[in-house]
């Protein structure tokens, strides 16, 4: 039977294994490949998105600029192109950060089980992001970032939260970097 909406079964090492269909998967809890881009602007400030609260999981939380599943045969890099113009309607250039392997049980029925390569880019426009994505945007800085995960770990998505202030300590490591 046909995949709908395929996403790449992976190993522990990123390793391809198969191809599953995407809500499934998370129903199943098996591992599969992912990424999460993380934009940031001239000043420094991270462009977050507020997911649209009608998505199957996490609906409704504040979470990094992108984040999706490359389809089989997509390289991370231009699957993160891909969704960066589907969810927020512009393009820019990106950079591995680094990878990572994480569970948590979302609810009742769903599981996010990934391999997550995290990406950094550049961006100083304003976004134009579409509406069954995206319920709301906005550029933040760090400090003022971290206090608010702080006072509302609840306001933000579980993968984001996980690794926003290793991302962070990354940009403050290398700020040359993080323009182009």
């Amino acid at each position: 039977m046909p995949v709908s909406d395929p996403v790449l079964l992976v190993n522990d090492q990123d390793e391809p294994v198969g191809v599953g269909d995407k809500v499934q998967v998370h129903r199943d809890g098996t591992l599969h490949r992912a990424f999460s881009v993380f934009v940031f602007d001239s000043e420094g400030r991270l462009l977050l998105q507020q997911r649209h609260p009608d998505k199957y999981h996490s609906g409704g939380l504040w979470s990094n600029t992108c984040c999706s599943h490359p389809r089989p045969g997509e390289p991370v890099e231009a699957a993160a192109h891909r969704r960066l113009q589907e969810e927020m309607g512009f393009d820019c250039p990106v950079r591995p950060l680094f990878g990572f392997v994480y569970k948590i049980q979302l609810g009742d029925a769903l599981y996010e089980h990934e391999y997550d390569h995290v990406l950094i880019g550049h961006y100083d426009g304003e976004p134009v992001p579409h509406p069954t994505e995206v319920a709301a945007w906005k550029w933040v800085s760090p400090a003022a970032l971290q206090a608010d995960i702080a006072a509302h770990p609840e306001a933000y998505t579980y993968w984001f939260r996980l690794v926003i202030d290793r991302v962070l300590a990354h940009v403050a490591a290398h700020p040359l970097l993080n323009s182009n």
